[in-house]
């Protein structure tokens, strides 16, 4: 009866495929040898899941374990979620087609604040209580860990431990000690004070907090000796650190189908906007050699014809000639192509065109971030315009007619001259495609200009800035659109709705517990794609929890003021944020890290020099 059910299930939803496991590469593990079952849950679908890199890293590493296993588990989506109402089923996981509530830690990776919904909605159709307070003896521990988790007072009314950092070592660490806290017969207070326990593990219920007349925060304080600071974790060599021979081959098109390898970890640049690029310091880098045997080991096993050398800026590299070299003396045999995702403009040249172009010419994107040279140097972005126009001028003689520019609207002390500098960039780089003898003969170029609203977020130079207003996002957009003179350019933007409900969420504290379950009980689901968002849903969710979002995403914070998260320490010195908002108000840069040290404060953390500089 079951199956039948199932296969009723099956043929009811549009792709199937995101449901059935037993994909080639999965790891099956025999039950009666197996102490700790982990639930590895991504709060999205299928596709989207199964292109993240960080979950293939860490199923590998805790499988790794001989008596753990770690399962995965993906988002329903809205057809699923009917079937599995119709049928009073709970979500069960693809390896061993078990429910969530069976599994001793069901673990969720944070990678985008409108996903927090999901939780929830896995969580409850996984047949857990939604509340850790409302969870006994008998429920799984709930855990969760990824970028969105350098903040996670929002989720702390639904987390029960957060891995804080690099999760390689601390995530084996975690099943360890879970092991041996079953054996011991440790009760689920217990177990989760000892896991606090656990140098980058943060157990919320340990801090409480106190609030002043106006809603700032009056004091964070530890109960029970819990540490203060909580620092996280930190992978000292990536060179060494685990990673997988082989991923999981999904049965279905995903949304990125290809062989992928972090070649860097962390960031030398210190753009102030980008959160990643301060949380994941400090800046490693894997030895050419070995990114050439991982890509090889993930080609030969996986069959890719795609290889994708990921990070925050790929091009910064130390071994980058030397790495595509070693890389060429094999792909282009087997019609294996090169995608470097993460290049800078001030980077870009023939040399690097030549390499990745064996196999096939992918589209070219860079992101100068801003329209004019005063707002580059607020945001630190250490790029000139004439170093835009030459990268460009370097993809048109090599037969490029199409590229797409990433930019930020709403950036601190941004002018309306500054969106206008948008246009005006681009209509420069129009005006060089038709100047160039060498461009491709009978064709146009196309400039997309893909715009975003520019959100604050915890650990960078400008999580003491208010966000723009809703209005003012609108307006600006506007005029962006009315700067455009050329059909050669296009404009997209994202939606400031989306953008404002994301800054509540990235600076919020603990109370907005309280919206994110009203907006779940009012069916927030997928609330990061159109289909699910709902922007009047979340206003009503707040004015029901009595919260102002503005309060969060639409204030100027002084630097004294305690934030949600300034109990965590990822290593970062918030003096020093605060000194380069200064610099930013000042459009003063600062120089890349291997350059020049900063004294962000990640040195001291790590007890060593970050460079020989």
């Amino acid at each position: 009866m079951a199956d039948y059910i199932r296969e009723k299930m099956l043929r009811a939803v549009q792709k199937p495929g995101r449901y059935i496991g037993g994909e080639p590469d999965i790891i099956k593990k025999d039950l009666s040898k197996v102490k700790l079952r982990f639930a590895f849950c991504f709060p999205d679908t299928y596709e989207i899941g199964m292109s993240h890199l960080g979950i293939k890293i860490l199923y590998h590493t805790m499988n790794s374990i001989p008596e753990v296993w770690c399962e995965r588990c993906f988002a329903p989506w809205f057809d699923m979620k009917q079937q599995l109402e119709l049928y009073s089923r709970r979500l069960t996981t693809l390896e061993s087609g078990d429910p969530l509530c069976k599994f001793d830690l069901v673990g969720f990776t944070l990678q985008y604040e409108l996903s927090y919904t999901n939780i929830l909605y896995m969580l409850d159709i996984g047949g857990i209580p939604v509340l850790s307070a409302e969870r006994g003896e008998g429920d799984p521990i709930v855990v969760a860990g990824g970028p969105c988790a350098c903040n996670p007072e929002p989720l702390a009314d639904f987390i029960d431990l957060f891995i804080l950092g690099d999760g390689e070592e601390v995530n084996n660490e975690l099943c360890r000690y879970m092991i041996s806290a079953k054996e011991k017969g440790l009760s689920r207070e217990e177990t989760l004070r000892g896991a606090a326990s656990i140098p980058g593990i943060y157990l919320p219920s340990l801090y409480n907090v106190e609030y002043n007349p106006d809603g700032t925060i009056k004091r964070l304080q530890p109960a029970d000796g819990a540490p203060m600071p909580v620092k996280k974790r930190n992978v000292s060599s990536l060179d060494e650190a685990p990673f997988p021979e082989s991923f999981v081959v999904p049965l279905i098109e995903v949304v990125h189908d290809r062989a992928t390898v972090e070649v860097l970890r962390g960031c030398i640049r210190g753009c102030r906007f980008c959160q990643a690029g301060f949380i994941y310091r400090p800046f490693r880098a894997r030895k050419a050699s070995t990114v050439n045997r991982i890509a090889s080991d993930l080609c030969a096993n996986g069959g890719f014809s795609e290889i994708s050398l990921t990070s925050l800026s790929t091009s910064d590299h130390p071994e980058l000639g030397e790495m595509l070299d070693d890389l060429l003396t094999w792909t282009a045999d087997r019609k294996v192509n090169l995608s470097l995702p993460s290049l800078r403009i001030d980077n870009f040249s023939q040399e690097l065109i030549d390499k990745t172009t064996r196999v096939k010419k992918s589209g070219l994107t860079f992101a100068p971030e801003a329209g004019t040279q005063r707002l580059r140097d607020v945001i630190n972005k250490n790029i000139t315009e004439e170093e835009i126009i030459s990268g460009c001028r370097t993809a048109f003689s090599s037969g490029y007619t199409a590229v797409k520019l990433y930019f930020m609207m709403g950036l601190p002390t941004e002018r309306d001259e500054d969106i206008v500098g948008i246009a005006e960039l681009a209509q420069k780089i129009v005006d060089l495609y038709y100047s160039l003898p060498e461009k491709p003969k009978g064709k146009s170029v196309s400039v997309n200009i893909s715009v975003a609203c520019f959100i604050p977020k915890p650990f960078t130079p400008f999580q003491f800035v208010a966000q723009d207003t809703e209005e003012e996002f609108r307006r600006k957009q506007k005029l962006l659109i009315s700067s455009v003179r050329s059909r050669k350019i296009s404009v997209s933007y994202h939606s400031s709705d989306t953008s404002y409900i994301e800054a509540v969420l990235a600076r919020g504290d603990r109370r907005l517990g309280r919206a994110i379950l009203s907006a779940y009980r009012d069916g927030a689901v997928f609330d990061s794609w159109d289909e699910g968002f709902s922007y009047e849903r979340w206003l009503k969710a707040f004015e029901a929890a009595g919260i102002d979002p503005a309060f969060y995403a639409c204030r100027e914070r002084e630097e004294t003021e305690i934030n949600p998260w300034d109990h965590l320490d990822y290593g970062i010195d918030k003096r020093f944020l605060a000194a380069e908002y200064g610099r930013a108000k000042a459009a003063l840069t600062t120089e890349p890290c291997n350059k020049k040290c900063s004294g962000c404060g990640i040195a001291a953390y790590i007890g060593r020099p970050c460079f020989d500089n």
